[in-house]
């Protein structure tokens, strides 16, 4: 029993060692959360610049007020109202708890927060540019509206699983700048790290849902896009978060909804300093060895791609230039979701009349998406191999 009793003792003490501990930083100063013109307009900024709306707003609702549905492998979330109301959003909430939600996801009462609130990214954050949000959002209209309960599944909707995911993946801390990078480069590694949480979606996740380092491509769980390594494409990289296209490329999807909502809104300096940034990162993850496409498999996707896809896209892969992305030399093409749903670039001020792509999830069987998006990924260069029907049916699934 002594050994037992002291194993145990052993192990709370190596826990308690490894238990991410709250941070606190205090404000510089009081006027920094001041409801002053320049404090408001500096707030709004940086929520153009985390994309929060997109996720605190309800299809068709008011902004802020919450109310979206975030689908997850473990249920689905919903994004909290975020306006000054003080029965149903956070007029009740300080500075300093504003400050706690973002670096140390918590909420204003202590709970932990769900991780899709992306706070293992906001953590970064510094503390000025917290209390600047806080102030953007508190000069919003008060808009009555209850949050919406989470639907997770058993264990997944306790804080006892959130501590558990927090001891393993979650440790707070600021951005701190290299001193050997440009001031621009560490303020594209600020943005890009922080706010702009872009490894939530451009790197894989583990079977816990939390992400890998890298940004060097993944999965979007649930919806079955790919996003991509931010380092596959070094070309025009400003050019294509700012408008939503470049001359070889376009977003679509989840990425054309943040290009719509924060980045053609942020400086031409800011997103210029995250091209900085990103045309540093390493390769992105090479692929497994492709599975071989057979002759009758590439023949009828050749023939497929002539019918649907050559028009715009070009016989030779490379399409026109600022309409159509080209298809050839993309190492990692995956093609299923967007040829099942279809690619809408946003419409931005500099690229106001997007070419979109319309969806064929009605028009091809899951055997010729199959043999199309087959052709497209062994043609011209591209290394992506052979997909199935199995494959594709259940990323059909995923299309709404």
């Amino acid at each position: 029993m002594k050994i037992v009793a002291a194993i145990i003792v052993l192990l709370l003490a190596a826990l308690a060692v490894a238990w991410p501990r709250d941070q606190f930083v205090a404000a510089n100063s009081p006027a920094d959360w001041a409801p002053t013109a320049v404090n408001i307009a500096r707030g709004a900024y940086l929520a153009r610049a985390g994309d929060c709306v997109s996720c605190h707003t309800a299809r068709g609702g008011i902004a802020y007020a919450g109310g979206r549905a975030l689908a997850t492998p473990f249920g689905t979330v919903y994004g909290p109202n975020l306006t000054p109301d003080r029965a149903t959003g956070i007029g009740t909430w300080s500075a300093d708890d504003f400050w706690g939600a973002l670096h140390n996801g918590r909420a204003r009462d202590g709970r932990y927060l769900y991780p899709a609130f992306p706070y293992p990214h906001f953590t970064k954050t510094n503390r000025a540019d917290s209390d600047a949000l806080y102030v953007y959002l508190h000069s919003l209209p008060a808009t009555h509206q209850p949050n919406v309960a989470h639907a997770l599944a058993f264990p997944f909707n306790t804080q006892l699983a959130l501590a558990g995911w927090r001891l393993f993946f979650f440790r707070p801390g600021q951005y701190a700048p290299t001193a050997s990078q440009s001031a621009s480069w560490n303020r594209g590694a600020y943005l890009v790290g922080s706010l702009g949480h872009c490894s939530a979606c451009h790197s894989s996740r583990n079977v816990f849902g939390a992400s890998a380092a890298g940004l060097r491509g993944g999965s979007i769980p649930v919806s079955q896009w790919y996003a991509p390594a931010l380092s596959e494409d070094l070309q025009n990289v400003a050019q294509l978060l700012h408008t939503g296209v470049a001359p070889h490329t376009a977003v679509s999807g989840p990425m054309a909804e943040v290009v719509a909502n924060s980045l053609q809104y942020l400086a031409l300096d800011d997103v210029n300093a995250m091209e900085s940034y990103i045309q540093t990162l390493p390769p992105g993850v090479p692929p497994a060895t492709p599975v071989a496409p057979d002759d009758t498999a590439m023949a009828a996707g050749r023939k497929l791609y002539g019918t649907h896809c050559a028009d715009c896209h070009g016989s030779d892969g490379h399409g026109a230039v600022a309409a159509y992305p080209a298809l050839a030399g993309r190492q990692s093409i995956n093609a299923v979701r967007i040829v099942l749903a279809g690619g809408f670039p946003p419409g931005t001020a500099g690229n106001p009349r997007p070419y979109g792509m319309p969806p064929f999830a009605h028009v091809l069987s899951d055997e010729e998406v199959a043999q199309v998006v087959t052709y497209v990924r062994s043609s011209w260069g591209n290394r992506g191999g052979a997909v199935t029907p199995a494959e594709v049916n259940q990323a059909r699934g995923g299309v709404d």
